[in-house]
């Protein structure tokens, strides 16, 4: 999972594209990027660390230009290494920088094609260089000085009968303009907004609304599946919807897991779905359990305080804030392996013994991946006193990988992937264990005011929207994107050995 943001200003925008990058951290904490334009020159700053590390008052200055793009990145596709780290850019035709959310589901095809027929050279293993260089080749055939936007257009249409898989993009054509798009499924998130200036309008377009609160952009519309959003240099808007397909089945984990609850995605509330997630885990608890001895409902912070807080109002016992959490310590979902993951977690949460002596404790967190997160904090509340530890998840039993763009890549790695709800409570370590049904986490994130009618729920039912994923693909992508397969890169690159290419 990553982010990703873009402005078309009547000012210079570095500053605004590095505080809205603060903003989606939380979406990526392996790298940071951040490119810009002035007088059709380009101005390129990234490295890997957070926001705050990459950018230093040097490198701020240096990124000239009203017309920016940003990202954030963790890694997803199988490498951790600095070439990674987006915007990529190629000189030709044009000029394009480009910065990806998500994952494609035929990057390897598509990488033989772009090398062989294309003659494109790819340097990193990033699926992210393989759509730059098929929008490239896609806009190569324009053939003229000055594309137009109905050019623009038929390049990404041959790019989305081209590209399978969930994605979000902004890329930037220099000299030309800002160029933004999103899977025909909608699958990854994309908004655009809009500010008035003395100057005239200024555009955003970003990952989460978020985003564009914060620097005093208006929520105009979440971009469309299979939609092109085109603003030119002039700040002139753009849009068509250029998917000969579309349907609507955004990803469900993001309500869930990664997105910040102050964010409104596809006309959805993060916060208010998460209340609702609270809401039916309650009355499933209160229907298997109903004369369960919980004194005390705990959230895991930070992520599942919404849901915990309902669930204690439901179940009518105190809700308390058991765990204090170091703020400099990363997500731990999202680091790049399971040896770092687990080092983190007793430097990330120390627990409150008072909240626990001598009681019955319930925990609730969004999700259960891995599971040793879990088994950590449960130690925890054991070794604070409690009697009793129980573990309530927001959301189904994580039981397939994910191949739109969020790091689940291997089955063997889920701990819920071939066990039993007791099995997972057993190895955890949970007096009992109780799961959301997957029915009531989709009619959580459902409301009247939203057109959306079905989720990506792939991570949880198996299905996979797209309708291209097979098993010799899942076979192939734990061999890639385990955390084995990594650490062994990692071993490899140490060794002095960098292997360069697809996959």
């Amino acid at each position: 999972m990553c982010g990703i943001a873009g402005i078309v200003g009547t000012s210079g925008v570095n500053q605004r594209i590095y505080d809205a990058l603060t903003v989606l951290q939380h979406r990526g904490q392996d790298a940071a990027g951040i490119a810009t334009v002035l007088d059709g020159e380009l101005f390129v700053r990234k490295g890997q660390g957070l926001v705050r590390d990459v950018f230093d008052q040097h490198a701020m200055q240096d990124l000239k230009g009203n017309m920016g793009m940003g990202h954030v990145r963790y890694p997803t596709a199988g490498s951790d290494g600095a070439a990674e780290a987006q915007p990529f850019y190629v000189n030709a035709p044009y000029g394009i920088c480009l910065g990806h959310n998500g994952n494609l589901t035929n990057a390897r095809e598509l990488a033989e094609i772009i090398e062989r027929e294309d003659r494109r050279h790819l340097n990193t293993s990033s699926d992210s260089e393989v759509l730059l260089n098929v929008l490239a080749s896609e806009l190569q055939r324009v053939g003229t000085p000055r594309v137009t936007p109905a050019d623009i257009f038929a390049a990404v249409s041959a790019v989305y009968r081209r590209c399978r898989g969930g994605y979000a993009v902004i890329s930037m054509i220099i000299g030309h303009g800002l160029l933004a798009f999103r899977d025909p499924n909608g699958i990854r998130p994309l908004v655009l907004g809009q500010r008035e200036t003395p100057k005239g309008a200024e555009w955003m377009l970003a990952s989460e609304s978020v985003a564009l609160d914060m620097l005093g952009f208006k929520l105009v519309r979440d971009v469309a599946p299979g939609e092109v959003v085109y603003i030119d240099v002039l700040g002139r808007l753009h849009s068509q919807v250029c998917s000969a397909t579309t349907r609507h089945a955004p990803c469900i984990f993001e309500y869930v897991y990664f997105a910040r609850p102050d964010s409104l995605i596809d006309n959805i509330s993060v916060h208010r779905a998460r209340m609702r997630m609270g809401d039916r885990l309650a009355e499933k608890i209160v229907r298997e359990r109903p004369d369960h001895d919980i004194d005390v409902v705990i959230p895991i912070p930070d992520t599942s305080r919404t849901s915990a807080m309902q669930v204690a109002q439901h179940l009518n016992v105190k809700y308390r804030e058991g765990f204090v959490k170091n703020r400099y310590v990363g997500r731990t979902f999202i680091m790049p392996g399971q040896e770092q993951r687990s080092k983190s977690v007793r430097s990330k949460l120390n627990a409150i013994d008072l909240e626990f002596r001598n009681k019955n404790v319930l925990l609730v967190d969004d999700s259960i991946v891995r599971g040793t997160t879990s088994a950590q904090i449960i130690d925890l509340a054991r070794e604070a006193g409690a009697r009793k530890v129980y573990f309530a998840s927001a959301a189904p039993p994580v039981k397939f990988p994910n191949v739109y763009g969020i790091d689940m890549p291997a089955a063997s790695e889920l701990v819920a992937g071939s066990r039993t709800e007791d099995e997972v409570a057993k190895l955890i370590g949970a007096d009992w264990l109780i799961y959301q049904n997957l029915d009531d986490l989709i009619q959580a994130c459902v409301h009247d005011h939203s057109s959306i009618k079905e989720f990506d729920t792939s991570c949880f039912s198996g299905h996979y929207v797209t309708g291209d994923v097979t098993a010799e693909y899942l076979a192939r992508l734990q061999s890639e994107r385990s955390d084995s397969a990594k650490a062994s890169r990692r071993d490899g690159e140490r060794g002095g050995l960098k292997v360069i290419g697809k996959g």
